[in-house]
């Protein structure tokens, strides 16, 4: 008698691994004292606990084969990313079209404030689900438009290959949403240091993983450090 194992899912031949890293735990935003702006946007340092995330995403993935590692224009992912790449010897190239999005006049860290004070804006933002009620912030067609771009000219450049990506969590949103077809904010809330992980096929994008934080867990006795 003939008998037929559940098949496992396998990665396409011409695909491509992308494995979405959100940056660790960024410096406290201090109202009296704003974030350096980069191009206009937000460029913080690392906090100590986002060197350790940084750290714990390296053992992570310290064993698994990977063929490229990217990084954005903002400081943020480079330090998160260079643990990992110390491990390694990969050399990091820089994607600008996957720096996070841009929050027009709140950014500095004044994002920080109005959603601890609950601003009436932020409750619209997640209503509408679009970035732009905020004064000057990036439109979310241009995000996704931005977002999708980049991530197409990934898979173009690395076919059968597994990268590394250090990136930002609504730009892990973005893709997520893209993928999946699900509302623009269905994949906002990545802790900071974890893994999501999209396999490009072709005009395919399949979401193998979403917000892997078993690394953190270990490190943070059961609790991973809260998104900022």
């Amino acid at each position: 008698m003939t008998e037929y194992r559940q098949a496992r899912f396998r990665v396409p031949a011409d695909a491509t691994e992308l494995l979405l890293i959100r940056h660790g735990e960024s410096a406290r935003a201090d109202p009296d004292r704003p974030f350096e702006l980069i191009d206009g946007q937000s460029d913080p340092d690392l906090a100590p606990e986002g060197r350790e995330h940084a750290e714990r995403v390296a053992d992570r993935l310290r064993d698994v084969r990977l063929d490229a590692l990217y990084v954005t224009t903002l400081r943020r992912t480079a330090q998160t990313a260079a643990p990992l790449v110390s491990r390694l010897g990969l050399t990091p190239r820089v994607e600008a079209d996957l720096r996070e999005v841009h929050l027009g006049d709140w950014e500095g860290g004044l994002f920080r404030a109005r959603v601890a004070e609950r601003h009436p804006t932020v409750a619209r933002m997640h209503a509408e689900q679009r970035w732009d009620v905020i004064p000057g912030a990036e439109p979310g067609a241009e995000f996704a438009a931005r977002v999708g771009g980049a991530i197409r000219r990934l898979a173009a450049a690395h076919p059968q290959e597994r990268v590394a990506v250090f990136t930002h969590g609504g730009v892990i949103g973005q893709a997520l949403a893209l993928a999946t077809g699900s509302r623009p904010f269905a994949f906002l809330g990545a802790d900071n240091g974890s893994i999501s992980q999209l396999v490009i096929s072709g005009d395919d994008w399949i979401l193998r993983g979403f917000n892997d934080i078993a690394h953190l867990e270990r490190s943070f006795g059961g609790e991973p450090a809260p998104p900022t």
